[in-house]
């Protein structure tokens, strides 16, 4: 018996609010993958940041939806900076070599 897998998901820095400069370096555009194995974005990323949009991408890899999101496969999240607000797009890959089954225990 097989149960529902995990997707892979990209997370995409889409702005940067406030005074535009990233304390963590981040810049629009850049690209972060988390795989089937949950590992993560590089080990400088803002761990605040990562904290903030965890539980969006845990729930996104598990085939998870957010119900206010217009597309189920994509979540928006900022980062607490008050100061510079990092905002990153969460997409769910939905290519079929990129989702992983798991066995039922």
């Amino acid at each position: 018996m097989k149960i529902k897998g995990i997707y892979k998901i990209k997370i995409r820095v889409k702005e940067i609010r406030g005074k535009g400069e990233c304390a963590a370096g981040l810049k629009v555009g850049d690209e972060f993958e988390i795989n089937e194995n949950g590992q993560p974005v590089p080990i400088s990323f803002c761990a605040w940041a990562f904290n903030a949009m965890w539980p969006f991408v845990t729930a996104m890899r598990y085939g998870g939806i957010l119900p206010w999101e217009k597309d189920p496969d994509k979540a928006y999240v900022a980062c607490p900076d008050p100061e510079t607000t990092v905002i990153f797009e969460i997409v769910r890959e939905k290519d079929e070599e990129d989702y992983k089954e798991l066995p039922a225990f």
